[in-house]
């Protein structure tokens, strides 16, 4: 592999360092998974080769728990399911992801050996398995997945040593990488790519993880010079440095030491109080909001479960109306409650609504994350579908331009959701020309588009006032 090379990386075992100047966007390398399983809770909605969601899937008339979108995807995911197939039929029951998943990789390295391809650049067993450090309540569920696998694992198959097998469970715990459905927007799997393994975390890092036809690709998200270690992060940037060093510490084994960490970066951003003309409300008040909108999260988590939407919103707007004084817009509760709104507002189609709380969430998630960071684009695209929805085509199409500028650069132009950003952000600009040119005939163009019915002109009013009049009646 031309663009990277295995280095030791000071307090961090081996890692990946470029052999070559990069930029925003490129490629470093694309890797397809050692193997790959869908979750248990989606194994009967999520095609089993091609991991798309579909309605209707089609069953594996053998094992009965296969599912694929038609006999195209299921030829194609034979190779991997066929020893699965017959595994399934005689235990008598489906084991979990993580059983699935080690019985995946020991077949395939048992039919071709430790080394799969000749772009990989290390092997199952010289990966770290972390068995060592694991706490007792994890070590015990260790076990009893090692017990089932070997209750699974068929005689007619090579047999592996307890070693072995305990090796591969420990390397998929913490080294498994989510896999997402075709366009991206959900985790629907998990599987092993041997050389992402190799790439160390940073809170701050310099490189993006995706998954696009099937495989993941290591991308830029900035100016990388030759002979600098290549970094992702492991957990989610929004939260406080303490909570991602805890993170890290319980899920991966390992103390941060980032620079974002040592220095508690932006942490008095996350949880900090509003100023307002230069005064800031005092510690104790910004405590008092911080612990209502905390347990105000956990209501709104257990409505949202329910399904009670109407519920959520009474929840956030009554939280935002007491604590939205108080606390910075940078605060990661008070962005958690937007992010909520805006989302169940667009459901319930209240869009102008969910379209200020959209944007609170964009204003805010910019100052805090990288300006090339996925989370930003996804948001800033939501946004802008829902300033479009809400008739704002300027700030619509001011948003969808920023979530692909981002996109372009953390996806790359062949990705489904890129493609999908290019056409709205095309449809957009024509929708923006249009409103520039006659903002009452873009309206009148609109409000039939959204009612589904042929266009009817209406005549232009006669006065600024009428045409107010007409405009706040038509986007009610």
């Amino acid at each position: 592999m031309e663009n990277v090379a295995i280095f030791d990386s000071p307090g961090k075992g081996r890692g990946l360092k470029t052999t070559k100047e990069l930029w925003a966007g490129d490629v470093i390398f694309s890797e397809a998974s050692l193997a790959a399983v869908v979750f248990d809770s989606l194994a009967e909605r999520i095609c089993h080769s091609c991991f798309r969601r579909q309605d209707k899937l089609q069953r594996c008339g053998q094992c009965k728990f296969a599912h694929y979108c038609d006999r195209t995807c299921q030829r194609a995911g034979w190779a991997e399911h066929k020893q699965e197939c017959g595994a399934i039929k005689a235990y008598g029951k489906i084991p979990n992801e993580n059983i699935r998943l080690v019985a995946r990789i020991m077949w395939r390295l048992d039919k071709e050996g430790s080394i799969v391809s000749d772009m990989q650049l290390t092997t199952l067993e010289e990966l770290e398995d972390h068995i060592a450090d694991m706490q007792d309540e994890e070590m015990q569920e260790f076990k009893v997945d090692i017990h089932n696998f070997l209750d699974y694992w068929p005689r007619n198959s090579k047999q592996h040593t307890i070693d072995d097998i305990s090796h591969a469970f420990g390397v998929i715990m913490c080294n498994g990488f989510t896999v997402s459905d075709q366009r991206g927007l959900q985790a629907v799997g998990v599987g092993l790519f041997p050389n992402l393994c190799l790439v160390n975390h940073d809170c701050w890092p310099n490189c993006t993880v995706i998954l696009n036809h099937g495989k993941i690709e290591l991308r830029s998200l900035g100016k990388i010079e030759e002979g600098q270690e290549l970094t992702i992060a492991y957990v989610d940037y929004l939260n406080k440095s303490e909570e991602r060093q805890r993170l890290l510490k319980t899920q991966y084994f390992f103390d941060c030491t980032c620079e974002h960490c040592k220095n508690h970066t932006k942490d008095d951003l996350k949880l900090g109080g509003k100023e307002v003309d230069g005064v800031k409300p005092s510690e104790e008040q910004v405590k008092e909001a911080t612990d209502y909108c905390f347990e105000m999260l956990e209501k709104m988590d257990k409505s949202r479960l329910n399904g009670d939407y109407h519920e959520v919103v009474k929840i956030c707007e009554g939280c935002i109306e007491k604590t939205e004084p108080v606390l910075a817009d940078t605060h990661i509760y008070l962005l958690r409650m937007w992010s909520t709104l805006s989302e169940v507002k667009a459901y319930l189609q209240f869009f102008e609504d969910a379209s200020d709380y959209a944007r609170k969430m964009v204003e805010g998630y910019t100052k805090l994350y990288h300006p090339n960071n996925a989370a930003l684009g996804m948001a800033a695209m939501r946004a802008g579908v829902n300033h479009w929805q809400a008739g704002q085509i300027e700030i619509g199409h001011g948003m969808v331009c920023k979530a692909y500028a981002i996109l372009m650069v953390t996806h790359g132009p062949t990705h489904p959701i890129t493609k999908d950003l290019e056409a709205m952000r095309m449809q957009t600009e024509m929708e923006l020309r249009m409103f520039k040119q006659n903002e009452y005939v873009y309206h009148s163009m609109r409000e039939a588009a959204l009612k589904n019915k042929p266009m009817s002109m209406m005549h232009e009013p006669s006065s600024m006032e009428e045409g107010i009049k007409n405009l706040f009646h038509r986007r009610k």
